[in-house]
């Protein structure tokens, strides 16, 4: 029997890095802190600073100073720029792909550490977790690029009055959300690849089955027989009836 649990180490600690960066993915996608807007002028916003997220801008008011105001952005509305639509959508996709590559992982180290009755499906539950945890990085990553160059551009978002924002800030930073975004998938990258770069996900276990014959389980049985005559350097036959036996037998009857 093949044992490859002490060669999957590497991808245990990738599973664990992939479920943290999941966590840090769900944080970054509602945390509002994806741009900071430093306002002047504005008497609503008593704190000269709003933030700006993909599903709300946020700002303290004097009417309620202690109370984060915020007001709600969803795909639909016609001032949001595309970079936020696309963000929008682009995050929630990475949450589910991280969430099913998590899965892929778990089944990839059970599949390694315990299933040590079949292990014909190794290369794909490991391939499959390298993958989703690939795709999740760079649908994560492509929203805080494009908005983080937004934020270095100083470009200009036209809120309608209603939400008390102004169409362009004094000036504007990258928020803390995009930091904590661009962590989660460079962690989620190292798990892809970290996956991916197992090698029994690459090479077949069949091959190294074949050549443990003590395993019934990756190799087929092999039936040996007992050779009907064996012969001794003695003279001494074996695999012959004695024939004093049936001689004896013939007597009886």
């Amino acid at each position: 029997m093949i044992y490859v649990a002490h060669t999957a180490h590497w991808q245990f600690l990738g599973l664990m890095t992939g479920f943290l960066a999941w966590i840090l993915t769900m944080a970054t996608a509602g945390l509002n802190e994806w741009r900071l807007w430093y306002v002047a002028d504005v008497p609503v916003i008593t704190s000269d600073v709003a933030w700006v997220g993909i599903w709300r801008a946020c700002f303290y008011s004097h009417v309620l100073p202690e109370t984060e105001t915020c007001q709600s952005i969803s795909i639909s509305d016609t001032f949001v720029p595309p970079e936020i639509s696309v963000a929008q959508v682009l995050m929630m996709l990475a949450v589910i792909c991280g969430l099913v590559g998590n899965i892929s992982a778990a089944v990839a180290m059970r599949v390694a550490y315990f299933s040590v009755e079949d292990r014909r499906n190794i290369r794909l539950v490991f391939v499959l977790a390298g993958t989703l945890y690939l795709l999740t990085g760079m649908l994560s990553m492509v929203p805080l690029v494009w908005n983080m160059n937004s934020v270095l551009k100083n470009s200009t978002i036209d809120f309608p009055p209603e939400l008390y924002l102004p169409t362009a800030p004094v000036r504007q930073k990258v928020g803390s959300a995009i930091g904590v975004g661009m962590v989660a998938s460079i962690m989620m990258l190292i798990s892809g690849v970290t996956f991916l770069c197992y090698r029994y996900a690459w090479h077949s276990l069949s091959s190294e089955s074949l050549r443990d014959n003590r395993d019934p389980l990756h190799d087929p049985w092999k039936v040996t027989t007992l050779a009907q005559k064996s012969e001794f350097p003695n003279g001494v036959r074996l695999g012959q009836d004695n024939p004093a036996f049936h001689m004896e037998e013939v007597g009886k009857t």
